[in-house]
């Protein structure tokens, strides 16, 4: 399965109502948190559900606007042909949970990264690595399989995530 194949799936009407129930889920996690633990988004239970809720919509979001910034930029793609459920939900649901887990802790407190910023900007770095690596014809990831890709994207984040922070160390 291709990437297009994943997103042509995600886009049929009967798999629609998953990715909505996702990005719906995510925002709406966040603000049962946000009431639960007023004030306590820094303590141990509360921060390590941030953290999962920040990766969880982050990740796809930033794919998306990837994703988005090459169709417009690279082939020239008309924004009326614009797929709803993989183009622009993951984007709203991703600001939507930012604001909503900012406005209980500040989202410096928040483990797995120093900072926000230093997340999405290691994603962002990555995926224009893999994209480089696409141009290049060195590794072409718009063939492979989605589980595949899945994994060496996790795969990937983890090890860039190890280089960063002993880069940031040093």
């Amino acid at each position: 399965m291709t990437l297009q194949q994943f997103f042509d799936l995600l886009g049929e009407n009967n798999n629609g109502f998953y990715v909505l129930s996702y990005f719906l889920l995510i925002p709406v996690t966040a603000l049962i948190a946000g009431f639960m633990g007023k004030n306590e988004g820094h303590l141990s239970p509360w921060k390590y559900l941030y953290t999962s809720l920040i990766y969880m919509v982050c990740v796809p979001g930033l794919f998306a606007i990837t994703l988005n910034v090459y169709k417009f930029l690279f082939e020239r793609g008309s924004i009326m042909d614009l797929n709803i459920y993989t183009q622009i939900l993951p984007i709203i649901s991703m600001i939507i949970t930012l604001l909503l887990i900012r406005s209980n802790v500040s989202l410096d407190r928040i483990p797995g990264f120093g900072k926000l910023s230093g997340m999405v900007t290691m994603i962002v770095v990555l995926f224009a690595i893999m994209w480089f690596l696409e141009k290049t014809r060195i590794i072409i990831f718009s063939y492979m399989r989605v589980q595949s890709f899945l994994i060496l994207l996790v795969v990937l984040l983890i090890i860039f995530r190890y280089g960063w922070s002993k880069m940031m160390k040093a």
